[in-house]
């Protein structure tokens, strides 16, 4: 999986989201920087996360299936793309 991860592209809609998680994490700093109540920072804080948590499961999801179409019948190669794709995801967490 990992050879596949080098080759990976990564689509504008994936692209898109990480954009949006950034103009998230300046807004929330500008907030702090403005002294904005703490429910108002977390609450945004949990969107930004959210989001980057959608970006790596679509990351993940996008290179299983790649690994899966190259592995061809592979069953072993197969079940170690799926080990290394579960094991991405709960190291994301």
């Amino acid at each position: 999986m990992e050879e596949a991860a080098q080759l990976n592209s990564y689509d504008d809609k994936i692209k898109n989201r990480i954009k949006r998680a950034e103009g998230q994490l300046r807004g929330i700093l500008k907030m702090m920087e403005e002294g904005k109540d703490c429910k108002a920072v977390i609450t945004q804080l949990s969107a930004a996360r959210s989001g980057v948590d959608r970006a790596i499961g679509l990351i993940v999801s996008q290179n299983l299936a790649e690994c899966i179409q190259a592995a061809q019948g592979d069953e072993q190669a197969m079940n170690e793309s799926i080990q290394e794709a579960v094991n991405l995801f709960v190291k994301s967490r």
